[in-house]
Formats: structure tokens, C-alpha cells, sequence
């Protein structure tokens, strides 16, 4: 096959569409900042709290909508193993969005955070946070590498591109706009995408569909054609194994920054909560082609098509199927407008990973611990030196796998087991310290290792039951994931009340407190939100007339 010239074409007029929204979009942030004496750290990763309603809704679902959730979508219902009822991405991006609007936007807007690692920071100190905030940048870079892969894919198959060129090219254009106006970039670049994406990908299903290769899909979707009906089957012994899936994909992504990047951004906390609950019905709207694509691949017989037998799932190809049913089953400018969409989608979701792990690098990190007097304008090349980084170091990451959806569950799961349980205690117990956070932190990891991980070849060497050896691999067939995360959550809380009572009662001396445990008690008398600004150093305040809130919240003027 030849390279596709038509679509190479294509493809770079829709990266510099981009390009050209991402240099008007930091025109406007120039503005911005001539126009306002508010922060310019703030302004560059939370868009100076002014994006609107619609612009928020845009940019949260198009945060979502990547390249994994789009391909990875695809691949699980095609999977026979897995089928529909394990696509379970868009619904549980759903749960995700209402559970952070009723319960997360409001609190982590009202107080003006920057990131989602400022309540640890002012609740447990510098150190604690730290750590917590390296496991955060970890899965930010991850995002970075579950998109990408998607969009790789899917270029190398319909353009006959090189793997690795298209993925380069794709990382340094969402880098250089990320790089050009932060949030504001971001977010109005995600708005063209979102576009691109409904269009495009609605536009293929009905030339896929009518393919004479592919079977009526309602009829392979409950009776068995080519391979197993595409709806998939959930029999009793992967029953809880399906439900421990469904928690770490929803209540997962609330461990991310990425999330709470777009509530923090938002005009006000009202704005912030109804961003949520309208994304979390638009997600699962825009889930429906990719899985109409995998429902079309496994009705497909493919000896009738280009591609020839055996079929995607009997090569290892079952994470490029969604390129190649766009490929071997639709015309090639129709393809060529499904790469638009894939392209589109991966941008959209890489840009936000990008400043989101800037943002966590900088303000609670740099800014912090390294530098806690550097100026504003090398924090804003702090910021910028931290998408570069961050951008090469999850593109390189893209040549360990090619399975989308393998990147994808071992970053939620890095969010589900380890941060989760971190912003809930940090947001809602009041009586948790960093003692805990840290002990949690470490009985989590700890348990997760133990209980192994198919995916890295990590055998388990506790065995819950129901684990069956499978063509040489133990298969935990618990929720050994939600059991990892509720076991860090009450780790949390248990060593938190153990070290504030040895302490508050003299057991362990005080110079032992390296947390400052016992003046966080003598505070408690206090609202929640009083206990946390009076334990900000006085390095970190910044000088503005009543302010309820202090520093690393970076106040601005609106």
C-alpha cells in the first residue's frame, strides 16, 4: 500500500485549523493579561476562572472524547471475549461527571484551587504532597500515552504512515498550541474538535454499515456469526470483575486533574456543577459510533473485504479495528474523514493531559517546594519547559503497547487505587493528616502489587477467591481493584486517628511530629475550610485584602 497522499493532505489542513485556533486563542490570553492584575500562573492554567458554560461543556466533554476512549471503545465491543456489555467507558464517564458535580465542583471551586493537589498541600504540607502529586503527573503522562496510541493506530493503517512519524507530528502540534496560550488554547481549540469529532465519526457509520461484507448487526448481536455475538455475556464468575471495571473507569477519572482543571476554570461553582451534569450526558452520546464500528467488525466476514482472513482478533489486531474497518469498509475520503475524527479526538484529550500535569509540576511542586520566590515570569517558563516534558515523555511511552485499552485501564487504575481515596479523605474527613495519607498511599501500592497485574506479567501472590490459572496466568475473578482502593481509604483514616490521638495525647513526643499532626488539632474547632488556611506557611500566602483563601490557591481578580 502506498502512502495516502489525499489523506496526508487532509490531515495537515486540519492541523494547522488547529494551529491557527491555538495562535488566536493566545492572542486572547495576551489580552487577557494586559486587561487584568490578576495572577499569571492562573490565567495561564485556569483561563483567569472566566471560561463560560458552553465553552466549559465543550472543553469537559472534549477531554474525555480521546483517541482511547474512541479506539479503546471500538476494541472492547469488538473483543470477543469482551463485547458491549464491556464497553463500559461512556456510561461510566457518566457516573463520573454527576458524582464530581454533586460532590467535587463546588468545594474545589469555592476555594479557588489551582490544582487538585492544593487541599493536600495546605492540609498535609509540602512533603506529603509531593509524593501524592508525582503518582498525579504519572497518570496525566499515561493520558498523554493512551490518546496518542489511538491516533497512531489509526493513521499508520488508513494513510500508511509511519507509526511513529504520525504519532510525533500529532504530539508536537498539541504541544506547540498548549505551549502558545494554556487553558485558553485549549479549551477554544477543544470546542472545533468536538465538532470534527460528532461529525466525522456519524458520517462513516452508515458506509460501514452497508458494506456486503458486514452481516445485519442486530443479528450478530445476540447469535454467534463470525466470532462471538458482539454484545458479550457476563456470566456469574466475572460478575464482580465487571463491576470493579465499572468503579475504576467512573469514579477513577475523579482522581485526575484533568477533571478538576475544568470545574476550577469555571466562572463560578454553579457553572462548574451544571459543566458537569450536561457533559455527563453528552459523553455517552458520542460513544455510540465507536460502538457501532466494533459492532460492524465482528458482524464483518472478512475473507469479502481487502483486509482478507483471518479476522483482526486472529492476527492480534484486535486494537486497530476501528482504522481498520475505515480502511476495508468505507471509501477512502470517507476514511480519510474518520482519521479527522480520531485526530481530533486525540488532541482534544492530549492538550488538557498536557497542562494538566504542567499545572500539578508547577504550583505544587516548583513553585512549593523548589522555587517558593520565583518570579512570575519563570514560572510561566516553568510552565511551559513542563508541557514539553511531559508531552515527550508520554509520546515515548507509546512504543512499550499498542492496545489503547491496556494504557487506558492501568492509568485508572493508578487513580482509582491511589488518588481517589487520597481526594475524598483530603475533601470530606476532616480529621485526616499526612500520616495517613501516607501509610494509605503505601498500603494501597503495597496490596495492589501483591494482588498482581495480567497486563504487566506480575503474578499474584494473594490470591482472593475464585483466582483461576488461565493458559499459564492467574486471573483474579474479585474486585481486587475496589478492594485495593477501600483499603487504602480506611488505612487513611485509621492512621490518621491513631497518630492524632498518640500525639494529641502526648504517647509519641512531639518532636516525632514531622506533619505537625498536633497543631492541625488545635485547630479543629474551626470549620474544615478554617482548619486548612491556618495551616498554610507564611512563605505561600499571597498579599490580597480579604482573602478567605490563601495561597497555593492563586487568586485572581475576578
Amino acid at each position: 500500500m502506498a502512502l495516502n497522499i489525499p489523506g496526508v493532505v487532509v490531515m495537515m489542513l486540519f492541523y494547522l485549523l488547529v494551529l491557527a485556533i491555538g495562535i488566536w486563542a493566545s492572542v486572547k490570553s495576551r489580552r487577557e493579561a494586559e486587561k487584568t492584575r490578576g495572577d499569571k500562573t492562573e490565567l495561564a492554567l485556569l483561563g483567569n476562572r472566566g471560561i463560560s458554560l458552553v465553552v466549559g461543556i465543550f472543553t469537559m466533554t472534549a477531554t474525555w472524547v480521546g483517541g482511547g476512549f474512541i479506539v479503546g471503545t471500538a476494541e472492547a465491543v469488538y473483543n470477543p471475549s469482551m463485547g458491549l456489555i464491556w464497553a463500559v467507558m461512556p456510561i461510566a464517564a457518566t457516573v463520573c461527571f454527576i458524582i464530581g458535580g454533586l460532590f467535587f465542583a463546588e468545594p474545589m471551586r469555592n476555594n479557588k484551587y489551582v490544582t487538585m493537589m492544593d487541599p493536600f498541600q495546605i492540609k498535609y504540607g509540602r512533603a506529603a504532597t509531593a509524593a501524592l502529586s508525582m503518582a498525579s503527573l504519572v497518570s496525566e503522562v499515561m493520558w498523554v500515552t493512551g490518546t496518542l496510541i489511538g491516533l497512531g493506530v489509526t493513521m499508520s493503517v488508513i494513510l500508511d504512515l509511519s507509526y511513529t512519524v504520525s504519532i510525533w507530528i500529532s504530539a508536537a502540534v498539541a504541544i506547540t498550541y498548549t505551549l502558545m496560550g494554556g487553558l485558553y488554547s485549549v479549551a477554544y481549540t477543544d470546542i472545533i474538535q468536538l465538532i470534527l469529532i460528532f461529525i466525522s465519526l456519524w458520517l462513516c457509520i452508515p458506509f460501514a454499515m452497508m458494506s456486503p461484507a458486514v452481516l445485519d448487526i442486530t443479528e450478530t448481536a445476540y447469535n454467534r456469526s463470525f466470532q462471538a455475538p458482539w454484545v458479550g455475556s457476563l456470566e456469574p464468575d466475572r460478575v464482580w470483575r465487571w463491576i470493579d471495571n465499572f468503579l475504576l473507569l467512573g469514579l477513577g477519572n475523579l482522581g485526575l486533574q484533568n477533571f478538576h482543571q475544568r470545574t476550577l476554570s469555571a466562572s463560578s461553582s454553579s457553572t462548574a456543577k451544571i459543566t458537569c451534569f450536561a457533559a455527563a450526558f453528552i459523553v455517552p452520546t458520542l460513544g455510540i459510533p465507536p460502538i457501532l464500528i466494533g459492532a460492524v467488525a465482528a458482524s464483518t466476514d472478512w475473507n469479502l473485504t481487502s483486509y482478507g482472513s483471518p479476522s483482526p482478533f486472529a492476527r492480534g489486531e484486535t486494537g486497530l479495528v476501528l482504522p481498520i474497518v475505515l480502511q476495508h469498509l468505507t471509501p477512502s475520503y470517507i476514511s480519510i474523514i474518520g482519521i479527522g475524527a480520531v485526530a481530533a479526538a486525540v488532541m482534544s484529550s492530549t492538550d488538557s493531559a498536557l497542562l494538566s500535569a504542567a499545572s500539578i509540576f508547577t504550583s505544587n511542586i516548583y513553585k512549593s517546594i523548589l522555587r517558593t520566590r520565583a518570579s512570575e515570569q519563570e514560572i510561566q517558563w516553568v510552565i511551559r519547559a513542563s508541557v514539553v516534558v511531559v508531552g515527550l515523555a508520554g509520546t515515548s511511552l507509546t512504543f512499550l503497547d499498542n492496545s489503547v485499552l491496556m494504557i487506558w485501564m492501568l492509568r485508572s487504575d493508578l487513580t482509582y487505587t491511589l488518588m481517589l481515596p487520597q481526594i475524598v479523605c483530603v475533601l470530606f474527613f476532616n480529621f485526616s493528616n499526612a500520616y495517613g495519607a501516607v501509610l494509605g498511599c503505601v498500603t494501597g501500592m503495597l496490596l495492589r502489587i501483591l494482588c498482581g497485574e495480567p497486563l504487566l506479567g506480575l503474578p499474584p501472590l494473594i490470591k482472593f477467591p475464585g483466582c483461576t490459572l488461565v493458559n499459564g496466568v492467574y486471573i483474579q475473578h474479585s474486585p481486587i481493584r475496589t478492594i485495593c482502593m477501600l483499603s487504602a481509604l480506611v488505612a487513611i483514616l485509621f492512621f490518621s486517628y491513631v497518630t492524632q490521638v498518640l500525639f494529641r495525647r502526648g504517647v509519641l513526643p512531639e518532636k516525632w511530629d514531622i506533619f505537625d499532626v498536633k497543631s492541625q488539632n488545635s485547630t479543629q474547632g474551626g470549620t474544615k475550610f478554617e482548619v486548612k488556611a491556618a495551616k498554610v506557611p507564611e512563605e505561600l500566602k499571597e498579599p490580597t485584602e480579604n482573602s478567605d483563601v490563601c495561597e497555593p490557591m492563586l487568586e485572581s481578580a475576578c
